[in-house]
């Protein structure tokens, strides 16, 4: 594969970065989750409207050098694809990645309280019976979570979420809290979940339809700005 990022940050950075993450097979979302980055920072890189620092840059390389091993598939033509043989000389660390992560979405299987094992919280009584004694029962969830504050309903949202995403029954995810909440749900989902949301701004909703297209799969918009 054809190296993308040396040392200095090149002025075409912006089609640099769009073509890698192109050829990764890779959303904006994912690729800012690879390197430790927000998909606002990755959006802004392809857009042109702001540079990546050196550290951001090395990160980059990096994954570069990470998946350089790995058969590159994506570096031929669909024609081609048919053509391509894949040998056995990738680094093995990085084969065992990508299985374990494989196992791992299947962790649910054995474990049916598998979000807990892999999130940052230790769930009271009554959060673990709604979770798992009603709401992941249920086809369609129809039911309102309406805790006194405090007793923990981002952290029961949290759980269904990763629960439902573990067991591949949701794709795009809605939060529509009110405003001065926006910013709780989204460091809190991501500190102890994991989850990387996007918040949609006012601004946002008036420029276009932030609702659909890429990166729109998990977003979090104040009840204030939907209904504006």
């Amino acid at each position: 594969m054809q190296s993308h990022f040396g040392q200095s940050i090149p002025d075409d950075y912006s089609l640099l970065i769009k073509d890698f993450r192109q050829r990764l097979g890779l959303t904006q979302q994912a690729l800012a989750a690879r390197i430790g980055a927000s998909f606002a920072t990755i959006n802004r890189w392809e857009n042109g409207q702001s540079k990546p620092n050196r550290l951001y840059w090395g990160q980059l390389r990096e994954l570069e050098i990470s998946v350089s091993g790995l058969p590159a598939v994506y570096d031929a033509q669909p024609e081609e694809a048919g053509d391509i043989s894949i040998d056995f000389t990738s680094d093995p660390s990085i084969v065992k990645s990508m299985i374990e992560g494989e196992r791992l979405s299947f962790g649910h299987q054995s474990n049916s309280a598998f979000a807990v094992e892999v999130s940052a919280i230790d769930p009271l009584p009554h959060q673990r019976i709604a979770v798992y004694d009603r709401m992941l029962k249920q086809d369609r969830l129809r039911f309102l979570l309406a805790d006194d504050a405090g007793a923990g309903k981002t952290i029961m949202a949290g759980l269904y979420i990763r629960e439902m995403l573990s067991r591949r029954r949701i794709d795009r995810i809605l939060i529509v809290p009110p405003a001065g909440l926006v910013g709780n749900w989204q460091s809190e989902l991501s500190k102890l979940f994991s989850l990387q949301f996007r918040i949609v701004s006012g601004g946002d909703v008036r420029a276009g339809n932030p609702f659909c297209g890429e990166g729109s799969d998990r977003l979090i918009v104040s009840v204030d700005s939907l209904c504006g």
